[in-house]
Formats: C-alpha cells, structure tokens, sequence
C-alpha cells in the first residue's frame, strides 16, 4: 500500500525542510507532493533542493514531487494540483508548518489500513498528545463551524476544520474541489458525507502558531466556511 502525503506551501522556509525530513523518516512506502502556492520567500529554493537531493539518494520509500503555482492562490488550488498527481492508495494532507506532527501517522492511517474508514480526521479537542494552548476566539470559532457542518452533514465530527485530514484515494476520484483558499475543509466534509463515506476520528497532537509566527487562517476564512458548508450541502 503506498501513501500520497500532499503538502500545500506558502512561505514556509522556516519549517519546510524539518516537515519534510518527518514525513520521510515515517517508515512507509510514499510519495510527498509539494505544491508551492506562490511564495516570496524562499520556498521554492528549497523545494527544488530538496527533490534534487531526493533524486540523488534514490530512497525506494521516498519520492518527492515539487509543482509551482503561477501564483498565490490559497491552499484548496494547491490541494486541487496536489489530488492530480496522486499516485497511491491513501491521501493524507499534512501542512508545511509543523502545527501538525508526522509521528501522528500510524494512528491517522490505521483505520483505513485496516479497511474500517474511507476517511479519518484528526482531532485536537479529544485527548491525543501534547497541545499548546489555542487561541480563545479561535478555539470558539472552531467549535462553532464544526457543530454547523455536523448539523448540515449528520456527522457528529468534534474538529471539522483540522488540518490532518485522510482518504482513501478511491473516494477522492469523483470529487471535483472548487473552494481555493480554507474552504477546502467544510467543502471536502460536506462532500464526502453527501457519498456516506465511512468517517472516524483519531486524537492528534497540536502546536498552533500565532500570527507573529506565520499562522494564516484569518476570521475572513470562518466566514467563508460558513458559506461554502451551505453551498455544497445543497449543490453538487
């Protein structure tokens, strides 16, 4: 079985090489798709050193792929380049900015593995391992959107608009993504619930970053969730 690990970057020179050197030392058979979203940092150096370095060591459970966006358009358009060149049986989304941790991996991927789940959904509110202390408003906000999406998708999800998020590939085929910026959460929950895919959840570790430190999702993202949830709940 061989994972496809889908890397949305944009501006993350700070992290990036360290995410990638996690991803690789999870002793699984995988390729890793960067996509970076227009960065003026130096992203895209480091990118290209990476996979050049990749080639060169000809790692049998490693292989990196890098595309370019022309330009800076959100992390939907990045997963939309990322999903078209997936290759494996399994499709997990990992951020470029460490909130996320790759040792996480065994357990995200177990219910799939074992063929109990289509997709599984980390959770920073439900035990799991270390957490740096979320941002009040934040952790409201997502508290909120997540009960919406569960009264609109009959789920009962307790951390809807997490970043690790995990497929079956064979689900994803038919799914077309429109949303380019963080509209790609509500929309893929809203999609995958409409199909009566089989969903699970499994505690995650979280290191949230404040806005100092790089974070993006702003309040103008809460508020367009709001809208694509209801938009692809009752449009296809």
């Amino acid at each position: 079985m061989k994972l496809s690990v889908l890397v949305p970057v944009y501006n993350e020179e700070r992290t990036l090489e360290e995410v990638v050197r996690r991803v690789c030392a999870f002793p699984m058979a995988k390729e890793i798709i960067l996509v970076d979203d227009g960065s003026r940092d130096k992203s895209r150096e480091i990118l290209t050193r990476l996979q050049a370095a990749n080639q060169q060591a000809n790692d049998p459970l490693n292989q990196i792929k890098i595309f370019f966006q022309p330009h800076n358009q959100g992390k939907g358009a990045a997963l939309r380049t990322a999903l078209s060149h997936v290759t494996g049986e399994i499709v997990l989304v990992q951020d470029a900015d460490l909130e996320y941790d790759p040792a996480d991996y065994p357990a995200l991927i177990a219910p799939i593995a074992k063929g109990q789940a289509d997709v599984v959904y980390g959770t920073r509110f439900a035990g799991g391992g270390a957490h740096r202390v979320f941002f009040f408003w934040h952790s409201m906000g997502n508290r909120f959107l997540t009960l919406l999406s569960n009264m609109l998708s009959n789920l009962n999800l307790s951390d809807m608009e997490v970043g690790y998020k995990v497929f079956r590939a064979e689900v994803l085929k038919d799914v077309v993504l429109e949303s380019n910026r963080f509209g790609f959460e509500p929309e893929i929950t809203m999609k995958l619930a409409k199909k009566r895919c089989r969903f699970y959840e499994v505690p995650i570790s979280y290191h949230g970053r404040t806005y100092e430190e790089g974070k993006k999702i702003t309040w103008k993202d809460g508020v367009a969730a709001l809208y694509y949830m209801i938009r692809f709940r009752f449009s296809d």
